[in-house]
């Protein structure tokens, strides 16, 4: 489990949802995979407009049919939408489209030309008016978190164990202030299954290559990991990893093929 800065409380494994509702033909399969993932205690659903220019979230809209209430509810406005005003009517329209009336967690998706403090104002409107629960941002740097306000609950960011620079400033600093990182691609899209370092690894560990990865991800207890699964069997791997501690050891050797940051490093985006 992770804790927010406003005190909620969320499994540290959760769901992802970038490129799906794009197929027709994946739909069913793509609804019933975020169904067995609620199911499976992976109540964290993240989503954006930008995801398929809302089809994702027309597609959690009809997964989470009924059963909203089980669910932390995660979208995140474009940064060209990012205005006084263009921010509240892109969270009523991705409401509309997730068939619902308020957002857990609404996320600036990158920072763009409108001012950050204008966008956290239309934020705090839509907390005001019930709209959204909290705000936070995502692939912002630290230097850009000194610019915002309290009220942060979290930053998205690209980490895995091939993607660690988070780790050499933006991790420390998170949770310094008590809040916890979302990492999104925690597998790198499903790359690092090939690694043959964490394929070898992982058959010793007695778990897929895949949980390891989640696991590491999630070993600070202040990361919450947001993998994409489209089959139900596929959450049935990625839910697995939430039962997996990795030992000291293992981690040492992770360390060794996947090499922490020594210096600070941009933040990268995929």
């Amino acid at each position: 489990m992770i804790t927010f800065p406003n005190g909620t409380t969320v499994p540290a494994l959760g769901q992802g949802t970038w490129n799906m509702g794009d197929s027709a033909g994946a739909r069913e399969s793509e609804i019933e995979a975020l169904r067995t993932g609620i199911d499976l205690g992976l109540t964290v659903i993240d989503t954006a407009e930008m995801y398929g220019n809302g089809r994702s979230e027309e597609l959690v809209g009809e997964a989470i049919a009924a059963r909203r209430d089980e669910v932390f509810l995660v979208s995140k406005v474009l940064p060209s939408n990012a205005s006084a005003t263009g921010t509240i009517e892109a969270c009523h329209a991705s409401l509309r489209r997730l068939g619902t009336d308020r957002l857990d967690l609404y996320l600036l998706h990158w920072r763009g030309r409108h001012p950050l403090d204008e966008t956290v104002a239309a934020f705090e409107r839509l907390v005001a008016e019930g709209s959204i629960r909290a705000w936070g941002v995502s692939n912002l740097d630290p230097d850009d978190l000194d610019e915002l306000p309290a009220g942060c609950q979290t930053d998205q960011v690209l980490y895995n164990l091939t993607r660690r620079g988070p780790e050499f400033d933006l991790l420390p600093r998170a949770a310094s202030d008590g809040m916890p990182v979302m990492a999104y691609s925690p597998v790198e899209q499903g790359r690092l299954i090939d690694t043959p370092a964490l394929a070898q690894i992982s058959r010793e560990v007695g778990a897929t290559p895949t949980q390891v990865a989640l696991a590491w991800t999630m070993r600070s207890g202040n990361v919450l990991a947001i993998p994409k699964a489209s089959t139900a069997e596929h959450v049935r791997e990625n839910a697995a990893a939430a039962g997996i501690r990795l030992a000291d050891d293992v981690l040492e050797r992770l360390d060794r093929a996947f090499p922490p940051p020594t210096r600070p490093v941009p933040l990268e985006m995929i």
